[in-house]
């Protein structure tokens, strides 16, 4: 999988399990990467997207956490504390800014990568404004999008 794009409604899927899980590829364990030892939770609506992601992730040694819905995600940030965030813009449940906004303004705030099929320069300013580490636009390669974790964690 060189990159991901497009939007359907789906599952949720956590550390293996789900979409990812169910092909084998999601429960592989790697101690040397560069995410090893870190937890990334990915938010995004299609279940696509998060099994590819999740695999990219993992591939690096991340311990992944996936959810489709903002207001889950945010209830699912609070109990497993990540060391990063990958959000999608358009989610149901609780907007990614609203999402975005809530993770960045606790006393611990969490790096977050938006990733969005959303090009607008509008909402890109308004993501960089809340706090997000990078805007990517989807397809991302998932390359980019590891390099763009790292970076937000200053590995």
């Amino acid at each position: 999988v060189a990159a991901v794009d497009g939007r359907r409604g789906g599952r949720a899927d956590r550390g293996g399990q789900g979409a990812a899980g169910a092909s084998g590829l999601g429960s592989l364990a790697v101690t040397d990467g560069r995410l090893a030892g870190t937890r990334v939770l990915v938010v995004d609506d299609d279940p696509d997207i998060l099994a590819a992601m999740g695999i990219a992730l993992r591939a690096e040694g991340a311990t992944v956490d996936t959810d489709e819905d903002g207001g889950a995600a945010l209830h699912r940030a609070a109990a497993t504390r990540p060391d990063a965030i990958v959000l999608d813009l358009m989610l149901p449940g609780q907007a990614g800014c609203a999402v975005l906004e809530r993770c960045r303004s606790g006393p611990s705030p969490v790096p977050v990568v938006m990733v969005t099929a959303n090009r607008g320069s509008r909402h890109a300013t308004l993501a960089t404004g809340l706090g997000a580490s990078a805007y990517l636009v989807k397809p991302v390669p998932l390359a980019k999008l590891v390099d763009a974790v790292c970076a937000a964690l200053g590995r």
